[in-house]
């Protein structure tokens, strides 16, 4: 259940997302209000579970892992990918999805040879389909609550460019 947010609690959200290292004084700041009310802002966003965490957001790359990539992984029982899961480090992100997929993972490896050790991990028991990430063009995008959404207006569709004739 969705609870009420106003303007403040919006913003204070928003000053978060973009950095969670802020002190209660500065977020107060910049949220206009003393630092006693956002602390106390922040303390009942946490409880209710609309903050559920602050983490540091690290570069794989710099850790020397120069490859992600994603994986889709057709049905395959849940105790199995659990195992797989609890064995592979590698995987960043896990999820259980609808569609023609079960399971989609977000990996890091250090080459193709560590990508194709953890693939046999997950090959072993059902189909796959491995798709290396090139460039990453949105990551960890603050995320609005629905109520501020829907007050933005609409931006236009995107036409879609015309392939060239041959």
């Amino acid at each position: 259940m969705a609870i009420h947010l106003d303007h403040h609690d919006h913003r204070i959200l928003a000053e978060l997302q973009a950095d969670a290292r802020l002190t209660m004084a500065e977020l107060g700041r910049r949220v206009h209000l003393s630092q006693p009310a956002v602390s106390e802002r922040v303390r009942k966003l946490e409880d209710a579970g609309v903050i559920r965490g602050y983490r540091a957001v690290v570069d794989a790359g710099q850790l020397g892992y120069a490859i992600r990539a994603v994986i889709r992984i057709e049905a395959m029982d849940e105790s199995l990918m659990l195992h797989a899961l609890d064995t592979s480090p590698e995987v960043m992100t896990a999820y259980d999805v609808t569609g023609e997929d079960s399971w989609i993972l977000e990996i890091a490896v250090r080459d193709v040879a560590h990508l194709k050790a953890v693939l046999q991990r997950f090959c072993q028991q059902t189909p796959t389909s491995t798709a290396i990430i090139l460039r990453v063009l949105r990551e960890h995008a603050p995320l609005k609550a629905l109520s501020a959404v829907a007050t933005e207006p609409t931006p236009p569709p995107i036409a879609a460019k015309k392939k060239p004739r041959q």
